[in-house]
């Protein structure tokens, strides 16, 4: 209708081309058939490697995940995305690992090169998944909510309202990571001066979570004993625990009070009281629950 109603030749073609570019956006991706050596090629590879070790293949036969076991029992993916150019171009390799992943590749090459690298490269990880996989199972980790295997930091409950956020190095895990308090300033300033005092005691030989432990001269809250509940408490004003992902991370520093707030609520706040001052990009105030 549109094009049977243009008065001349320009309007055609110009309502012709629109017509056109709608109808392609609506039109899905054609599959474009690769050449055969690549399906066979391909079929060769994962009947070499073995289909025990095959996660996943879509129908296109462009996008494969491979299934890996480590030495600590640990299930690992790797995901391959292939170009019509292969062997002769390797795939895109997609990992969760806290380290790039590069690997080694030759046309004469095949997909089980491939996995054997993904296999050294997990063993090389294994140190500093131990470490992780002990905080995980002993202490309370506040964030991540549900780490991902590329996840380098955890943020360990210490006691009410007070925390350790700790980022460890994956290629040297038993090494002092960095460590950052989180809490009231009475209730964090032992526990910095212990840090710093007890460094020269840190142990390469031993976890990284016994280390961390006899340097802050700490028992981390048990798991078996105490609930996440006990440390995860609500912000003092928009009353929620995750806002936009984050938790509250800004303390009262009046021992009797001790509430846990949003860093951007606790800013809003804050803003709007005519008794605040700022200095440079911090902002002094009252509490809203004890005015201190």
């Amino acid at each position: 209708q549109r094009l049977h109603s243009c008065p001349d030749l320009v309007t055609f073609m110009v309502e012709l081309k629109t017509v056109l570019e709608i109808a392609l956006k609506n039109t899905p991706d054609l599959h474009v058939p690769r050449p055969p050596e690549y399906y066979s090629c391909l079929i060769r590879d994962l009947e070499t490697l073995g289909w025990n070790k095959v996660a996943y293949v879509d129908t296109g036969l462009t996008t494969v995940k491979l299934k890996a076991e480590d030495s600590c029992g640990r299930q690992h993916l790797i995901t391959l995305k292939l170009n019509a150019k292969y062997p002769t171009e390797p795939p895109d390799c997609l990992v969760d690992f806290p380290v790039q992943f590069a690997i080694s590749w030759m046309p004469q090459n095949s997909l089980l090169d491939i996995y054997k690298q993904f296999l050294a490269a997990l063993e090389s990880l294994k140190g500093f998944w131990d470490a992780l996989d002990d905080i995980d199972g002993k202490t309370w980790v506040l964030e991540p909510e549900n780490p991902t295997r590329s996840a380098t930091a955890r943020r360990i409950a210490i006691g009410n309202n007070v925390s350790v956020n700790v980022e460890v190095d994956p290629r040297h895990p038993n090494m002092l990571p960095e460590c950052y308090f989180l809490g009231a300033d009475h209730a964090v300033a032992p526990l910095r001066a212990k840090l710093n005092n007890n460094m020269h005691l840190w142990d390469p030989e031993i976890s990284l979570l016994q280390n961390l432990k006899d340097l802050l001269e700490i028992d981390f809250p048990s798991r078996e004993v105490l609930e996440k509940s006990d440390f995860a408490k609500d912000c003092g004003i928009c009353y929620a625990y995750r806002l936009d992902g984050a938790t509250p991370d800004h303390v009262c520093d009046e021992p009797r009070c001790g509430q846990p707030f949003h860093q951007a609520c606790l800013y809003e706040w804050l803003q709007g009281l005519p008794t605040s001052r700022q200095s440079f990009n911090v902002i002094f105030g009252e509490c809203p629950y004890c005015n201190k």
